[in-house]
């Protein structure tokens, strides 16, 4: 994993972590290290499977379809609060029909979602890993599948319902922390690139985020000598990371969609609960 300075991903063994990371969680919180992997966490020979599936059930398009009717160069499957927050009931309902969703999607094959909700539980020490949910019992979406085509991108930016998307009246934004888990299926064809994610060794605040919104925090980055490292993954790979430190997702290039689970992950030390949603 490519890097600039000291600050590069741990890779990890769920059994053996806690040795050398008596906390994890609590790691990632204070962006100790940049990002937690797990190799192979689901089989590489099941992710395929599941994206044929997808073309199956015309759940996306498939690569090789040439007839331009489907021009979006983003497709989700599942139930993003960051697109749907704005109306609370109707992000409720869609999350609701994604859980159905999900109950049959993954027959036959390894449940991915389950996957990363295993391999979290493992690293929240003392702490319990659930779906997020209103007060009323209401759960968000587990887990969203996000395929992205050749040139889609993600510039510097963070995650955060409270800090980005000021989401107060959603319970997640009780959780001090946000961390990502994405778990990669398949990458985009190019040769020899498998990068996921460049992460900055920058936390955000809000003096930094005018160099956000003006598009300058690579020459603010450098201007300051901040570190950066890449999270590069192989299909069936899974990775953690902190959403408040600066981090950006290179284009996408070559003929096939680069496709991920994602989660994002609430996390507070003093809750007794870790909640996950999309």
């Amino acid at each position: 994993m490519p890097s600039t300075g000291s600050w590069t991903p741990v890779e990890i063994n769920p059994q053996t972590l806690l040795q050398d990371y008596p906390d994890p969680l609590h790691t990632l919180a204070e962006a100790q290290v940049p990002a937690l992997v797990l190799r192979r966490a689901y089989a590489p020979t099941h992710c395929q499977s599941l994206i044929q599936r997808f073309i199956e059930r015309d759940l996306m398009r498939d690569p090789q379809d040439t007839s331009g009717q489907d021009t979006r160069n983003r497709i989700d499957i599942g139930t993003s609060l960051g697109n749907l927050g704005a109306d609370q009931e109707g992000f409720l309902q869609h999350a609701a029909g994604t859980h159905q969703l999900f109950s049959s999607l993954f027959s036959g094959l390894g449940n991915p979602v389950q996957t990363i909700y295993t391999a979290l539980q493992a690293l929240a020490v003392n702490q319990e890993v659930k779906v997020a949910r209103e007060p009323d019992g209401r759960q968000y979406g587990p887990a969203i599948f996000r395929i992205h085509y050749t040139g889609h991108t993600y510039r510097p930016h963070i995650d955060h319902v409270v800090l980005r998307e000021q989401r107060f009246n959603y319970a997640v934004s009780r959780f001090t922390h946000q961390f990502g888990g994405v778990l990669c299926l398949q990458n985009a064809s190019l040769q020899g690139d498998s990068t996921q994610a460049i992460l900055h060794q920058c936390l955000w605040t809000p003096q930094i985020q005018p160099h956000i919104a003006a598009e300058t925090f690579h020459q603010y980055a450098a201007a300051n000598h901040i570190a950066r490292c890449r999270v590069e993954l192989e299909p069936g790979d899974l990775y953690f990371f902190n959403t408040r430190c600066i981090h950006e997702v290179p284009a996408i290039q070559g003929d096939l969609p680069r496709i991920v689970l994602a989660v994002f992950i609430g996390y507070a030390p003093e809750q007794k609960e870790v909640f996950v949603w999309s």
